[in-house]
């Protein structure tokens, strides 16, 4: 509990209608369930009268709203600015969106640096800009990315270094702002994939170093989307490939088509739910910071539940530190049952704990665990410790089978 504010799991579960169904979800970290006032916030903006944005008609100046409204949300989430926020139909769409605007300016022997601790999504489209690529192992037996391990393949042909926030296979947090002042030096550009960090911890990308930074709504409890944070003096440099009469402001020239006006309404609820998971006072980033310290160190707690759980039955092997700071996140594997089948036999217990790669394919590989990968249980701002014995009793009941 922080100081006088307690985090009431309980309250917070009674907005989750798919938890009616009583399954115990660990397959957050794929996408968590949403709660009622996201649903509803899609729901009024579908059935209400909606048009292209402008200010002519009512219509018009409700989807106009609905964006404005959605971008300040973000900001207020990720501490950027509105005018920086450029959403999309997913992060990996955007991740391929940004290299081929960045890789316009690029000449041959220009450099990337990317990490085998990430998600595909932030190395695959580097590496097919054709720019030289630079890879950055991590510790297979810690999970951790020493700074060093990135910082050290810098040169002066390097353009941009892409790193995760937090290891969606492992939870694993790089010291980002340790190496965003090396690349900087070496006059490259950050680019910081913050899908798995977010729905975890209060997030600040300036104190980060990241000049872009990637999330995905429905990762914390919001709609099917993804957005980038990055300052508009920084977008404006960069020219995407665009229709003629598409406007060419930051950071509507960045967006294709027309947005999805009730994903972005979600977006906003599912915000302003966050803020709302304690009670405080101030502006909405102000409670935000409040609420998602208080959650992360509930989900923290959950965490050690689960870890001190699983270091107590053998033939469980634990993957990566738990020692070390990380998300709620934790990748395990039962010696002698191949992970699909634990996946299956916590599904049927009524347990949702997924197996697989999850796209952090370089990681699964460099643990050794090829491109079978190995089980996943991610805590959650709606994870009980019943969930968690839940979890615990069918691992115990599956090695014992």
């Amino acid at each position: 509990m922080l100081a006088g504010v307690a985090y009431d799991v309980e309250a917070v579960r009674k907005h989750f209608p798919a938890l009616d169904e009583g399954a115990a979800h660990f397959d957050g970290p794929g996408g968590s369930q949403v709660p009622d006032v996201v649903a509803e916030a899609v729901a009024a903006t579908l059935v209400s009268a909606i048009a292209n944005r402008g200010s002519v008609t009512t219509a018009e100046r409700r989807a106009d709203e609905i964006v404005r409204g959605a971008r300040q949300a973000a900001a207020d989430l990720v501490g950027g600015v509105p005018d920086g926020i450029v959403f999309g139909r997913s992060t990996t769409q955007l991740m391929y969106d940004f290299s081929r605007a960045l890789g316009k300016n690029w000449a041959p022997g220009d450099e990337v640096v990317v990490t085998r601790l990430d998600h595909d999504a932030n190395i695959r489209p580097w590496v097919q800009t054709g720019a030289t690529v630079r890879w950055a192992g991590f510790d297979p037996v810690t999970g951790e990315l020493p700074v060093e391990a990135v910082t050290s393949l810098l040169t002066d042909r390097t353009r941009l270094v892409a790193v995760t926030a937090a290891s969606n296979l492992l939870g694993t947090r790089p010291d980002l702002p340790a190496i965003a002042a090396k690349v900087h030096e070496a006059g490259a550009l950050f680019y910081v994939d913050g899908v798995h960090l977010t729905p975890h911890t209060p997030v600040d990308i300036a104190a980060l170093g990241a000049d872009f930074f990637g999330c995905s709504p429905y990762k914390f409890l919001g709609p099917h989307l993804g957005f980038v944070a990055a300052s508009p003096a920084l977008l404006d440099t960069l020219h995407p490939d665009k229709l003629a009469p598409s406007s060419d402001a930051v950071p509507e020239r960045f967006e294709l088509g027309t947005l999805p006006y009730e994903l972005l309404a979600g977006t906003t609820a599912a915000i302003d739910f966050l803020a709302g998971l304690v009670p405080g006072e101030g502006d909405r980033r102000a409670r935000l910071l409040g609420s998602m310290r208080a959650l992360e160190e509930y989900e923290e707690s959950m965490l050690r539940l689960l870890d001190n759980g699983l270091a107590e039955l053998s033939g469980v092997t634990r993957y990566g530190s738990p020692t070390r700071r990380r998300t709620p996140t934790v990748l395990f594997s039962v010696d002698g049952v191949a992970p699909t089948d634990v996946y299956s036999g916590l599904a049927e217990r009524g347990v949702n704990a997924p197996a697989g790669t999850f796209y952090a394919i370089e990681c699964a590989r460099h643990l050794g665990l090829g491109n079978t990968g190995a089980v996943r249980a991610g805590i959650a701002p709606y994870t009980t410790a019943s969930d968690v014995n839940r979890l615990l009793e069918g691992v115990a009941a599956l090695r014992n089978a």
